[in-house]
């Protein structure tokens, strides 16, 4: 059985063919450091880690490693509405939504049954077939809501 990233790589090697790209030492590197990567890593992260191995690779190696692998259906790309763009693996397997703290940036990944039910349920009422969604919900995290009531108690407010 294919784990995740052989299929990822299939599907990536596939698009390159079709495109008549070459896989370089340095796609590879990026490619396999995005896979290692925590989740919605962005382009200037990811530049920092492939740069610890190879200093060489430039910000827009990285920038069209990133956007093939959009291309192909590898990464997905995010906006959490802070201005930066961010990726993650198209794990189609294990969907998740985000909570985003507005004060820190910290993003949250959550699995929520009832959520994928009730979503269902309403493009069925109005006609729709669900074929992919987002669902983000921005807010205060709980590091930032004690560090604004620590702050508040010593201004005495």
């Amino acid at each position: 059985m294919k784990t995740s990233l052989e299929h990822f790589r299939e599907l990536l090697h596939a698009h390159m063919s079709k495109k008549g790209l070459r896989s370089t030492d340095q796609r590879r590197l990026i490619v396999e450091t995005f896979f290692r990567a925590p989740n919605h890593v962005s382009i200037e992260e990811l530049l920092s880690q492939v740069r610890s191995a190879d200093p060489k690779i430039g910000y827009a190696t990285v920038y069209r490693t990133l956007k093939l692998l959009t291309e192909c259906g590898v990464a997905f790309e995010r906006r959490f509405g802070d201005g930066l763009t961010r990726y993650e693996l198209a794990d189609d397997e294990s969907h998740h939504d985000h909570l985003i703290c507005v004060e820190c940036g910290d993003i949250v990944e959550f699995e929520e049954p009832r959520i994928e039910t009730l979503q269902e349920e309403i493009a069925s009422r109005y006609g729709f077939e669900l074929r992919n969604h987002k669902h983000e919900m921005y807010g205060i995290c709980s590091k930032c809501l004690a560090k604004n009531e620590t702050t508040k108690r010593a201004r005495g407010n």
